[in-house]
């Protein structure tokens, strides 16, 4: 069976939540690159009102295996009460940027163990 690969987005109200997510997703190697975009306006329902505000948009690419680890770790570290987590299968994309894709994501936890504590230290994100 062949590989499957999503694009996962969630949104946030701060540019700095948005890059710290980025990372620790690209970090613990649950995405394979992530691209915050932003500010966007977005327009929804909340506690039965409408409301607009400004926020950024975080993009991550992945395989369909990762979601669940990648969904955990937005929804662990994400500060809305109900964060947007949002899966969209990638129907093709070029061989070469999947691979890659693929190959960084992969469950390789002793090559990473270095950079995941650099990164940790230098984010002083909380485990």
């Amino acid at each position: 069976m062949a590989q499957a690969y999503v694009q996962v987005t969630t949104t946030t109200d701060e540019r700095a939540e948005a890059g710290e997510l980025a990372t620790a997703a690209v970090a613990e190697r649950f995405a394979a690159c992530a691209q915050v975009v932003g500010p966007i306006s977005s327009t929804y329902w909340w506690e039965g009102e409408i409301e607009t505000a400004q926020e950024y948009m975080v993009v991550f690419k992945t395989t369909a295996d990762r979601f669940e680890q990648l969904a955990g770790l937005i929804a662990e570290r994400h500060s809305y009460e109900t964060p947007e987590i949002i899966a969209t299968a990638i129907a093709a994309g070029s061989a070469d940027y999947l691979t890659w894709v693929a190959d960084q994501t992969a469950d390789d936890e002793d090559d990473d163990e270095d950079v995941l504590e650099a990164v940790d230290d230098d984010l002083e994100i909380v485990e």
